[in-house]
């Protein structure tokens, strides 16, 4: 199979005559490699590419489109549902094939969770982060449960990740794209389809959207109701988030008040109140300059996006929308989706899917990823290499990124395209504790966004974000920090229906630490720079 940039290098160079080797020697490589461009669908390197593009003779997108044969349109084609002819794995099996067909034909007709301006106005955003002036938070719940559903939980996370972004910007200098895993994160990827207690076998728990984590044979069932229960909260937390980021919540004059009464006893939120003091200082003298949130805006309101891994294709296939304004499908569930460890493969209806939609999306990176497979991932979900659409979240655990990750870098770099790389430092750092909770122990976690910090300054690339599994809670899930969380207190508050999140104060305590290498970071980039 040969690319639309194959066949245009072949057009250009038989309307003039030239050789395969004439033409190849303009960009120092032999007639052999023209020939597999032409003919293989192979890719030229970065270097000639570029000026192949330069000459107008092949864009870079077309190197990733396969050229128009019989049946190739057909092929290329996208609809929100082509995804079905493709190798689904992790989607439940619905004991009611009717029942999920009216519960997804009714979400069908429900208004949008968020709109195509918005998921466009975050591809803008993350194209700032990309190009290594801004910087990407990610945080929320491991998975939303129907049972914790209260606004004062939605409260609190929200300010945990506003106290994060202040402390990052602070240091940085950056602005901070906040974009929470809320309002949507409840389907979970397992890693067998059924689970076993005491000799009784029943469906594992997938998340509230899916089933109920009691383990009863009626509990366990996938109920297609949920899908519409799941719908109504994400609504109802939206609605939330909308209001504290732009009701006044969010104005930094309240940055005192978003410190939790329970870390007082942390050395970090005395760090905190000292960098509140701070940044009142700043906004007296600039109000007395006159300028204050009357009249700026973006010291009273911010924005605030939502995100959650693309899994229940049935659901989001029924909150896909056609822009109006564009021609352009989005799925409207979330302003971003990634696609997860487990249904990252060629082939993958997850991929299928997220390639079609405009919403920028994310890819977790493990070490089971090669980096040819990951630039064949990249050129089917953004062919047109667009800067802001594709984030890849990497998740290796403490001991194994700096020896796994500078391969996927090098690849990237080497084909040109642009990515944020951010660093998921949870999933791969799960231990099980002596008392038999599954934890994180902070020190890991630490040392994981360490090595990814360390192997993007190794690399010349911008380590531009970070993907944590947290809550605004005091809970007891996740070992270590400042706070000494210990094994034997896991029990006291270990509330997660899933993986363990860090709590209120490790989270802000990650977010100092953090910020002292975002801010190492920048400093010698401006150093570079000059």
């Amino acid at each position: 199979m040969t690319t639309v940039a194959g066949t245009k290098i072949r057009q250009f160079r038989e309307e003039r005559g030239l050789s395969r080797a004439a033409f190849g020697a303009w960009f120092g490589t032999p007639g052999s490699t023209v020939q597999g461009w032409e003919e293989d669908g192979k890719r030229a390197g970065a270097k000639a590419a570029n000026q192949i593009a330069a000459n107008g003779i092949a864009d870079h997108a077309d190197w990733a489109l396969p050229a128009r044969t019989e049946g190739s349109d057909m092929a290329a084609r996208w609809t929100p549902e082509s995804w079905r002819s493709a190798d689904a794995r992790q989607m439940p099996d619905y004991p009611d094939a009717a029942a999920l067909d009216r519960a997804t034909a009714e979400l069908g007709r429900f208004p949008p969770l968020v709109f195509a301006g918005e998921a466009r106005a975050l591809t803008d955003d993350l194209a700032q982060v990309a190009a290594g002036k801004a910087f990407l938070l990610q945080g929320g719940d491991c998975a939303e449960s129907f049972a914790e559903f209260h606004p004062n939980n939605i409260r609190d996370t929200f300010r945990v990740i506003l106290q994060m972004a202040v402390v990052l910007t602070f240091a940085s200098k950056l602005p901070v794209v906040k974009l929470g895993r809320m309002a949507g994160q409840f389907a979970k990827p397992r890693s067998s389809g059924m689970e076993e207690v005491g000799g009784v076998e029943l469906p594992s728990y997938r998340g509230d959207i899916v089933n109920d984590i009691a383990f009863t044979p009626e509990g366990r069932s996938p109920d297609p109701q949920r899908l519409i229960r799941a719908y109504s909260q994400s609504a109802a937390t939206l609605n939330l988030l909308r209001a504290f980021a732009s009701g006044g919540y969010a104005n930094l004059h309240q940055v005192h008040r978003w410190t939790h009464d329970f870390m007082g006893r942390s050395p970090w939120a005395k760090k905190y109140e000292d960098l509140a003091d701070r940044i009142g200082e700043a906004l007296d003298f600039m109000a007395a300059c006159g300028i204050d949130a009357d009249r700026v805006p973006q010291l009273k309101a911010t924005e605030f996006y939502t995100s959650h891994e693309a899994l229940l294709l049935r659901y989001e296939e029924a909150l896909t929308r056609q822009d109006s304004l564009t021609g352009d499908w989005y799925d409207t569930s979330a302003h971003f989706l990634w696609i997860g460890d487990r249904t990252r493969f060629e082939g993958s209806a997850h991929v299928e899917f997220l390639r079609g939609i405009g919403n920028p999306i994310g890819m977790k990176c493990g070490p089971s990823l090669e980096p040819d497979v990951l630039i064949r991932l990249l050129d089917t979900l953004n062919p047109a290499r667009v800067p802001g659409r594709m984030t890849l979240i990497t998740r290796y655990g403490h001991d194994q990124i700096e020896g796994g990750l500078p391969k996927l870098v090098r690849a990237v770099q080497r084909e040109g395209h642009p990515v944020v790389w951010s660093c998921d430092p949870m999933h791969g750092n799960v231990v099980k504790a002596a008392n038999g909770y599954k934890t994180r122990p902070f020190e890991r976690i630490l040392a994981e966004v360490r090595g990814f910090f360390a192997v993007h300054r190794a690399e010349g690339s911008f380590a531009g974000g970070i993907h944590c599994e947290m809550t605004g809670q005091n809970v007891t899930e996740c070992t270590g920090g400042a706070v000494d969380v210990t094994e034997q207190s896991l029990a006291d508050r270990y509330h997660t229906h899933c993986d363990p999140r860090l709590n209120a104060s490790q989270s802000l305590e990650l977010a100092f630490l953090l910020a002292e290498m975002l801010n190492l970071e920048m400093a010698e980039r401006r150093k570079i720079a000059a």
